[in-house]
């Protein structure tokens, strides 16, 4: 069996704390759990454990995507020279 299959990938990340991830590397075990479901080639226990750890992974990146998204701030440097930071749901194209 080629070591390289997305079955061998997820086996050996299912230990780790989904919370320790990074976006990209839960984004990247996501997609990796995607690819290992589309290929149909997995027993029903695997699949369902599979699909049950990529909603996790899914409900992590959207909460990730949420907190970078209330940090997005914009910096208006007035003329005095002050600076004022507003968030980006104040802001007004």
């Amino acid at each position: 069996m080629n070591s390289k299959s997305p079955k061998n990938k997820l086996k050996q990340k299912d230990y780790i704390n989904i919370s320790d991830l990074t976006f990209e590397q839960a984004l990247s075990s996501l997609e990796e759990i995607v690819e290992e479901l589309d290929g149909g080639d997995i027993d029903l226990e695997k699949a369902i454990k599979a699909y049950e750890k990529g909603a996790l992974l899914r409900d992590y990146c959207k909460k990730m995507l949420a907190e970078a998204q209330e940090r997005i701030d914009k910096i208006e440097i007035k003329d005095n020279g002050n600076y004022s930071i507003k968030p980006m749901d104040d802001i007004k194209d």
